[in-house]
């Protein structure tokens, strides 16, 4: 169960849970917290690999973002509850989709190169803080959706 003052969560899911869903989790807390928006970030996979790539990780870095110890996390029935909001990254949540569920299935392959695919998540994921509240603080709007 959530606590009152708690802040919301958006889980981004991608298949491995160890690239595109811990590039956004990692930019979606940092815009956040640059806007000083309450939200937590988290990312999961439907089968996480057992590590995150070397040059995901160096890019992390690079970017002077915090890299997730241990190894991706495994997307499990409790992580979709305790969503606010939840964004697929080229992988199949199955039937049903949680209510605020948003696909991006057309993001660059991270394995293709870390800038393009971190360039084009980061796009996104600033769309969804502005959709989210995060440009006037104001609540969540409608919108897109799936087709975002």
């Amino acid at each position: 169960m959530t606590a009152p003052h708690a802040r919301p969560v958006v889980l981004f899911v991608c298949e491995h849970g160890a690239a595109k869903s811990v590039i956004a989790a990692a930019h979606l807390r940092r815009l956040a917290a640059e806007r000083g928006v309450p939200l937590d970030a988290r990312a999961a996979g439907l089968a996480p690999d057992a590590e995150f790539p070397p040059h995901v990780v160096a890019g992390l870095l690079a970017d002077g973002l915090e890299v997730p110890r241990g190894r991706p996390h495994a997307l499990v029935d409790d992580d979709l509850a305790a969503a606010g909001y939840v964004v697929s990254l080229g992988c199949d949540l199955g039937a049903p989709s949680p209510p605020a569920a948003a696909r991006w299935d057309d993001l660059p392959h991270v394995s293709d190169g870390y800038g393009a695919a971190r360039d084009a998540i980061v796009a996104r994921v600033s769309e969804l803080l502005i959709r989210l509240g995060g440009a006037a603080g104001g609540a969540p709007s409608s919108g897109r959706g799936a087709s975002q």
